[in-house]
């Protein structure tokens, strides 16, 4: 955990709403909107690592989502094989490793196969750690964790947090939500408990770089207290 008073995130984690509304706006398919999207993950993912950042995790498909449109659904996961596929290399390159948080395996097999071959190719890398939530939910998670905790004893806030998605990486520092709505929408609910949230009006294809640096910035003015004081 951050010491309190540190000014330097080491993990953040972005809610990256706004796709559809950005598109709306612009009379546009909301197919576009995503793809907008995925730019702009690409934009904050190498910020990020510029940034010294350790860790970034991202929230790009809930268990919720799935009660989207077949359409909507079947535009996601088109835009998720062409990301993994254009920049892989490039996480190799840079020694950026992927990790995905939720059960990806419910995803199509083609899809999963990209994920498990992205996810080994890059599993040697100890750079920026780059997350990415995938049929996540925050309530299914810590259920697993405790499910699993009490299967091999006690039921202990350690033991918990040992078998959360998330476990070995840095404590959640920074939580961003874009789009105006300030709301966790079952988002890393355990790894928020003491987390600093920054939300803004931005919708998520316009989020970038200097958004990011202006979120470090005002997290670096808070004072971190635990419940301590």
């Amino acid at each position: 955990m951050s010491l309190p008073g540190s000014n330097s995130a080491r993990h953040v984690a972005i809610i990256m709403d706004g796709n559809g509304r950005w598109a709306k706006r612009r009379h546009l398919p909301r197919a576009e909107g995503h793809r907008r999207g995925v730019e702009a993950v690409r934009r904050i993912a190498r910020a990020a690592r510029e940034m010294g950042l350790e860790a970034l995790t991202l929230y790009a498909f809930s268990t919720e989502n799935w009660r989207r449109s077949e359409d909507e659904i079947a535009a996601l996961m088109g835009l998720m094989k062409r990301f993994i596929l254009s920049d892989l290399d490039e996480f190799v390159a840079n020694n950026v490793r992927l990790r995905i948080i939720g059960d990806y395996k419910a995803f199509p097999a083609d899809i999963t196969k990209l994920i498990d071959n992205a996810l080994a190719r890059t599993a040697g890398n100890d750079g920026t750690t780059l997350a990415v939530a995938l049929n996540y939910g925050a309530q299914d998670e810590i259920a697993r964790a405790a499910a699993k905790a009490a299967a091999q004893g006690a039921v202990t806030v350690e033991a918990i947090e040992a078998e959360l998605d998330t476990a070995g990486m840095p404590p959640l520092d920074l939580l961003i939500r874009t789009s105006g709505e300030q709301r966790l929408s079952n988002f890393l609910l355990w790894q928020a408990a003491y987390a600093e949230l920054w939300f803004t009006d931005v919708l998520w294809p316009d989020f970038k770089p200097e958004h990011l640096a202006e979120a470090l910035a005002s997290f670096g003015t808070r004072e971190r207290r635990y419940g301590g004081r």
